[in-house]
């Protein structure tokens, strides 16, 4: 593999985890399924996970 396509798909998982930081997986989670799993498939992820729950008790 190109080492520039090596170095997209680890920056688009950190972006994706920063994203997700507040969300159930947290950073590490969404960096790591994005990083294995593919950065469109962490996007996807992110889009459908709900807000952590620490989260969702300081909203009420």
């Amino acid at each position: 593999m190109n080492l520039t396509i090596i170095l997209l798909i680890v920056l688009f998982s950190l972006i994706i985890g920063f994203f997700g930081r507040r969300k159930k997986l947290g950073f590490w989670g969404f960096f790591f399924a994005s990083l294995m799993l593919t950065p469109i498939f962490g996007l996807l992820l992110l889009i459908i996970a709900g807000p952590a729950k620490a989260l969702e008790a300081q909203r009420r």
